[in-house]
């Protein structure tokens, strides 16, 4: 059986006295840092810093890629130039 590592961090005052009523603290925390993995950007995988490699990349990519946003659900995405979309705005 694999043996678990322990993580600690620090909170604030707030937080803790959030997590005080959650019966099962640690299976909380966890399964809320596995859903926020799922959803890290691709590229900076979270820092919100692109190295000058990745940010060359990215600048080639948007010559054929903007962000748009959907008049449906209002979120924003990606969306190539070469590609008919529906349902957007700049």
């Amino acid at each position: 059986m694999k043996k678990h590592e322990i993580i600690s961090f620090k909170a604030d005052q707030q937080l803790v006295e959030a997590l005080k009523g959650i019966p099962n603290r640690s299976e909380f925390i966890r399964n809320a840092v596995l859903r926020a993995m799922d959803n890290i950007c691709p590229l900076c995988q979270g820092t919100g810093i692109l190295t000058p490699s990745q940010q060359a990349h990215w600048d080639e990519f948007t010559a054929h890629h903007r962000v748009v946003k959907c008049n449906d659900c209002e979120e924003t995405y990606l969306a190539c130039d070469r590609d008919s979309v529906a349902g957007e705005t700049v």
